[in-house]
């Protein structure tokens, strides 16, 4: 499983790293900062990390190989 981000979609919302914040973090400008962007997501993790990517409002956590 891997999840991409794309910054051109984020808005800083914040919500993924609500839900999972030992995965996701925030920026000084407020946007998403993901370990494992564009790479595989270790077993352990990808539960955390789908969550965080399905409350995003605005789609900027895409989600392949679930």
């Amino acid at each position: 499983m891997r999840i991409d981000v794309i910054m051109e979609r984020c808005e800083g919302h914040g919500l993924c790293a609500e839900v999972s914040p030992e995965l996701y973090a925030l920026d000084d400008e407020g946007y998403v900062v993901f370990e494992h962007d564009g790479a595989d997501v270790p077993d352990a993790d990808r539960a955390a990390a789908a969550a965080g990517a399905r409350v995003c409002p605005v789609a900027a956590l895409l989600v392949r190989g679930e």
